[in-house]
């Protein structure tokens, strides 16, 4: 990994800026503002309807996708956004009354409300306590009956950066015959998924926070057992099996997870998607993970030496995340200090949350403790 070769491809940089808040949102790297240009300039000078030449860059998008969780393509879909792929698994689900599906207090609304939502068919929306915002696996497992149907966590938490067991959770709810629906938006192509192995019925993640790319573009993962017990409320040209037979209106949805997207997709998300997973390949999506896991390492080590209490701390490199989140008794105050300073991060719950990535320097990080120390 040449570091500098990298950082070329954020141009930012040369402001002088310090970007720790890739869990909000992610830079857009060089190569891939290149790919969306050339895929706007065809739609704007060049040859216009290119559409098979879309659908190729598609179908290659969903091969890498499946390459990277382990899973075979037909098993990837793309829709718009996390909120509306866990509406897609809630509205799509029969549900019966007193059915349980299990959360915790701590997790992104967007895994909440499509559940909450079910409340009005006779559901048992239990959201579990947290103990001093850390999750224990062994709460959950506790907190199960016979009458739970689903359990959809975060791989990452968004607040606190804790990582969680998934192969751990995933085997524990293919025993018990419960489906496992899994937000990885801040954990996907920087922390290892293997959706096989892991157990995981459903997954859903954006592309605009650690994976760099545009907003309105989400992969779902559907396991094929699941495939076939989802009943969608929605249904477009595209659902059906021989979506080019125009006019013979025959409802027959596709044999793949492709049946949930439902028409046009936002091609040019998934062309800011594609570039970017290769350019992630290119350099090692192993290195990647490793790194990110050194410069959280060393930001949590300099934050403690100057006192600060995480909201998080975790146990081994088994639970570290790239988000770390300090406790301030003026949480405002210092994010705007730190903004003056050109050190951008979130202002979360009245906490303060950093999230370096993998091109992120140990020297932007000492940056930010001189600062913290001023």
């Amino acid at each position: 990994m040449n570091i500098n070769n990298i950082r070329e491809q954020f141009p930012y940089l040369k402001n002088n800026t310090i970007y720790f808040n890739h869990a909000s949102t992610g830079p857009i790297p060089k190569i891939t503002v290149e790919a969306v240009k050339k895929y706007l300039y065809e739609k704007s000078e060049g040859s216009i309807d290119f559409y098979q030449e879309t659908l190729n860059k598609v179908k290659e998008t969903r091969y890498l996708l499946a390459e990277l969780l382990n899973t075979a393509p037909n098993k990837i879909a793309f829709i718009d956004n996390v909120s509306n792929a866990m509406n897609l698994l809630a509205q799509g689900l029969q549900w019966k009354t007193d059915d349980e599906v299990i959360l915790f207090d701590i997790e992104f609304p967007a895994n909440v409300y499509p559940f909450l939502n079910l409340k009005q068919y006779g559901v048992n929306v239990k959201i579990l306590k947290t103990n001093n915002w850390k999750i224990f696996v062994e709460d959950l497992f506790n907190a199960v009956t016979n009458k739970t149907k689903l359990i959809s966590l975060s791989h990452v938490q968004f607040l606190t950066g804790q990582k969680l067991d998934l192969k751990l959770i995933g085997e524990f709810c293919r025993n018990k015959g419960i489906i496992f629906s899994v937000d990885a938006i801040q954990s996907l192509g920087v922390s290892k998924i293997d959706v096989e192995d892991m157990k995981i019925d459903f997954l859903a993640s954006g592309i605009q926070k650690w994976l760099l790319g545009l907003e309105g573009t989400t992969i779902i993962y559907v396991s094929e057992d699941l495939q076939n017990k989802l009943n969608p409320k929605y249904i477009g040209w595209l659902s059906v099996k021989n979506a080019w037979n125009l006019l013979d209106y025959e409802l027959i949805l596709d044999d793949t997870a492709r049946r949930f997207e439902n028409g046009t997709l936002n091609y040019a998300g998934i062309i800011s998607l594609n570039s970017n997973l290769n350019f992630f390949k290119s350099i090692g999506f192993d290195s990647i993970q490793d790194k990110i896991a050194e410069n959280s390492n060393y930001l949590i080590e300099r934050l403690l030496e100057l006192g600060y209490e995480l909201l998080f701390t975790p146990n081994d490199t088994s639970e570290l995340a790239g988000i770390i989140t300090i406790k301030s008794e003026n949480s405002t105050k210092l994010f705007e200090h730190l903004k003056q300073q050109n050190i951008i991060c979130s202002l979360r719950e009245g906490f303060i949350r950093f999230s370096p990535h993998f091109y992120n320097t140990h020297g932007e990080i000492d940056k930010l403790i001189d600062v913290l120390e001023s």
